[in-house]
């Protein structure tokens, strides 16, 4: 089954989410979060550290990844493991091939007419809202 990661970047005030603009299908011209295939065995957080510095040059020095939930999607043979941090201070982004926009975290990331998943993204962002990240206090 291939795994897949998602990432949920906060900004350093936690008013903004990272979001790359798709510029091929699937989702072509809908906002995404930032992630990628996770190889194959590979381990999910150097997954997902990897593929945020390929895509947005932010490194493990920038932020702390927590582990937050997973989908499993058995009829399309995959799985995502979603990732959510705050970036520890502002840094300079570095697009791979998407391009990247901070969203306000007022966003309706509901909108199938903006956002790509099906509605997963603000599901996402919901749990983090109601639940928190998981990140301790006074980490940033």
């Amino acid at each position: 089954m291939q795994g897949y990661n998602c990432i949920m970047v906060y900004n350093h005030s936690r008013n903004k989410i990272l979001f790359c603009k798709r510029v091929k299908d699937p989702y072509k011209g809908l906002y995404n979060l930032v992630g990628g295939k996770i190889e194959e065995r590979e381990e999910g957080y150097i997954g997902a550290y990897r593929e945020l510095e390929e895509e947005t040059g932010i490194t493990k020095e920038d932020i702390l990844l927590n582990h937050m939930m997973d989908f499993t999607y058995y009829n399309q043979k995959c799985y995502v493991e979603v990732y959510v941090g705050i970036l520890k201070r502002e840094i300079d982004l570095k697009e791979e091939l998407h391009p990247l926009y901070w969203l306000d975290v007022t966003e309706d990331f509901f909108s199938l007419d903006r956002f790509a998943g099906e509605g997963n993204i603000g599901h996402m962002i919901e749990q983090v809202n109601q639940y928190g990240m998981g990140i301790p206090k006074g980490f940033v």
